[in-house]
């Protein structure tokens, strides 16, 4: 794809060698987002965060990341408080908001709404969360962080197990990886959740279609058997109709220390797209595994800065010229990034 000026709204736009085109910019970003090096090549520049639904790890991830390439960041993070509540069309709205910024990150609980959003922007649009839909970002940044844990295990992608866990029916995280695998090869998929979370049938048959290989099951502990990685989710509680409903589900998967020891090979990577739901009725990724050499969900929000500089990079064309004028930073910080 030509990424230039591009919207990045689904991961079906994607090819693997434009995958591994982001990989590759996102390696580059490594000494700016670890504050070794400042960069100013977006000085000037204006990202329009938009996020019409809660968020912490992707607005500001997105944010630290823009201001990391030298950009300004202005934020709307709640729908109440903005014009749409007064009738506002996203037509509208994205016909303004794209003259005061150069991209748009945009979330809102609508699926679909960013794609409608976009077609009016003057600006590239990148969907930072539609509904139960997608989450093309957080997809690359899992793609991302799976192949840095498969390779420091001299492992890889292609041919790999990997089980997916929880809330598959409205998790836009495990939908939009699923997606993004598809471009891989002889991936065996383990899904793991109750019967009325299943992962969309659509999205089962396109990765057997592809020449995958799926087991579905409501039982965790065999289905952690053998994977290379271990995905979890959250259940979606905002996707329900009432609370009381989705409190039936939570809590009945939960890793632990000792479930891990028992059931998982002694590399498997551990991943969460976060937040993960630590009340005690929940607690489906227990603190006791804080300290393991294979949980990976804090590698993986690094990660996600990485990323998402690279997205910006390459839609606003300025891959090539991230390292000119790079000077070095003049505070000190002890932040270690492993």
């Amino acid at each position: 794809m030509d990424f230039r000026g591009a919207h990045i709204i689904s991961v079906k736009q994607f090819e693997r060698e434009d995958v591994e085109k982001v990989f590759e910019v996102a390696d580059s970003m490594g000494p700016f987002a670890h504050r070794e090096l400042i960069t100013k090549v977006l000085e000037g520049a204006i990202l329009g965060n938009m996020f019409f639904e809660p968020s912490t790890r992707t607005r500001v991830s997105f944010g630290c990341a823009f201001n990391l390439l030298g950009g300004h960041v202005r934020e709307t993070t709640d729908i109440e408080t903005s014009s749409i509540v007064k009738g506002e069309s996203l037509y509208d709205t994205a016909r303004v908001l794209s003259g005061y910024s150069d991209v748009i990150v945009m979330r809102h609980p609508q699926a679909g709404s960013v794609e409608e959003f976009s077609k009016a922007s003057r600006v590239p649009v990148i969907n930072g969360g539609d509904g139960a839909n997608e989450h093309p970002s957080q997809a690359l940044l899992d793609l991302y962080t799976i192949k840095k844990e498969l390779d420091s295990k001299s492992l890889q992608i292609d041919g790999m197990s990997i089980a997916m866990v929880g809330d598959l029916k409205h998790g836009r995280t495990v939908h939009s990886l699923s997606q993004l695998l598809h471009l891989y090869k002889s991936i065996k998929f383990t899904l793991i959740s109750p019967e009325e979370l299943k992962m969309p049938r659509k999205i089962v048959d396109s990765l057997t279609k592809a020449g995958h290989t799926v087991t579905e099951t409501d039982d965790m502990e065999s289905g952690l058997n053998d994977n290379d990685t271990i995905y979890l989710t959250r259940i979606q509680e905002e996707r329900f109709s009432t609370k009381l409903e989705a409190s039936i589900y939570r809590g009945r998967f939960r890793l632990n220390q000792a479930i891990y020891t028992r059931n998982c090979q002694p590399n498997t990577v551990i991943m969460h797209p976060l937040p993960r739901d630590s009340r005690e009725e929940a607690n489906e990724l227990d603190h006791d595994l804080n300290q393991h050499p294979n949980l990976a969900i804090f590698r993986q929000t690094d990660n996600g800065v990485l990323i998402r500089m690279a997205l910006f990079a390459l839609i606003l064309n300025v891959a090539e010229k991230v390292n000119d004028n790079s000077m070095a930073v003049g505070w000190y910080t002890e932040k270690r990034f492993n």
